[in-house]
Order: C-alpha cells, then structure tokens, then sequence
C-alpha cells in the first residue's frame, strides 16, 4: 500500500462508519425528494464532473483514460469508465439514496476491460452515497464502500 493509500484510508473508514451508523430505516432527509411530475434534479452531486479515485478502498486502476461521469439535473447520466462510454439514468432519493439504471456502454476493446467493468459495476451497485468536501464515496446495500470519486476542477 503507498502513502498516499494511506492517506486515505481515515477518510474511506470514518465515510464507512459515519454510514453504517444510520439507520436503514426511513427519516429526515438531508437532500430533498424530487417533486412528482418534477425532472429536476438538485444537490451537490448533479451538475458536477466526478472523476474516479479508488476502487474498494484501495484500489487506483491505471488506464489510459480517467473514468468520469456527470449526472444531469433531468437525471441523465453520462460518463467513461476508462475504456468505454456509457448513458444512463440516475435517481436521487432520501438519506443518501443513489441508483443508476439503463446504462449502455460502447463497446470498443481494450486491455484494460476488467478495470472498465468495476468501474461500470460499482454504479450498478450504487445505494447510497457521501460527500465530504471534494470526495464522492458510494457505498453498497450492505453499507460496503464500492470506491470513491473526486470532485474535478
């Protein structure tokens, strides 16, 4: 593990237990619902490019390209996971919900196909997520961190 690894494990494990504390049942909201009938989407997560930092909670891929994505304010989410493009849609919800639905990718080959395909699974997975200044972290069902994102400038 490098130092800069190192670096960011307090940060991935304080996300991970600041998480695991909340309850799974509903209640207060910190991000609003969308209206029904509304196609805007708010908060600090749209309108924002995010470009990946880690994998798990340790783990940088090498590629060529830095997988990214961007969530719309309709929903619509676009981005690269290091070897192909992907379209989707995002939903946001209550208590941090996430999910991604509908993605397509290209499907052009590359050597670094299984790094592609965790970057596309982890949003696949998505259930919930945290933002603490710049950094993304998306967090499974199971309160599991699937990897975290950073904030471009």
């Amino acid at each position: 593990m490098t130092i800069k690894n190192w670096r960011l494990l307090p940060w991935l494990a304080s996300a991970a237990l600041l998480l695991s504390a909340c309850s799974s049942a509903p209640g207060p909201s910190s991000a609003p619902d969308p209206e029904p009938g509304g196609d805007s989407l708010s908060g600090p997560v749209i309108e924002q490019r995010w470009n990946l930092l880690l994998v798990g909670t340790n783990e940088r891929l090498s590629m060529p390209d830095t997988p990214f994505f961007e969530i719309s304010r309709d929903g619509s989410v676009r981005g690269h996971d290091g070897c192909n493009r992907f379209t989707g849609e995002a939903t946001l919800g209550g208590n941090q919900r996430i999910e991604f639905s509908e993605l397509a990718t290209t499907r052009m080959a590359c050597p670094q196909m299984g790094d592609a395909e965790k970057v596309t699974d982890m949003l696949e997975t998505a259930y919930r997520y945290l933002i603490d200044h710049d950094r993304l972290v998306f967090f499974g069902p199971d309160s599991r961190v699937l990897g975290g994102w950073r904030q471009s400038n």
